[in-house]
């Protein structure tokens, strides 16, 4: 037990003494290698395929590829910018299996 608690405070020291800890775990600038869209200031970690790294990307624009939602917290299509809405297959099925892609759309224009 005290082993780990030392090894707790030893990686916490570290990661303070950084001068700018950013890119080392949280707020990942895109390009960046990435193991969750947590750690993505855009809040998309990407891969193209199953054999890729994954990376920060951008959002979805309009009228771009999206996925709905992801269990794993990486995305194969990036969500939607703000104020978009991913039209695509939002079933428990298409999460698991990662094909759950539509395209970005603009809800109030498609109102008017």
């Amino acid at each position: 037990m005290e082993k780990t608690l030392v090894l707790l405070l030893v990686t916490l020291a570290v990661t303070y003494a950084v001068p700018d800890p950013r890119g080392i775990i949280m707020n990942l600038e895109e390009g960046e290698l990435c193991m969750n869209s947590a750690q993505c200031k855009s809040k998309c970690c990407h891969r193209a395929s199953g054999l890729s790294l994954a990376r920060c990307a951008p959002k979805a624009s309009e009228n771009s590829e999206c996925s709905a939602k992801t269990l794993y917290g990486v995305y194969y299509k990036c969500p939607c910018e703000r104020g978009l809405t991913c039209e695509a297959d939002k079933s428990i099925v298409g999460s698991i299996t990662n094909t759950n892609f539509g395209f970005c759309r603009d809800q109030s224009r498609s109102s008017e």
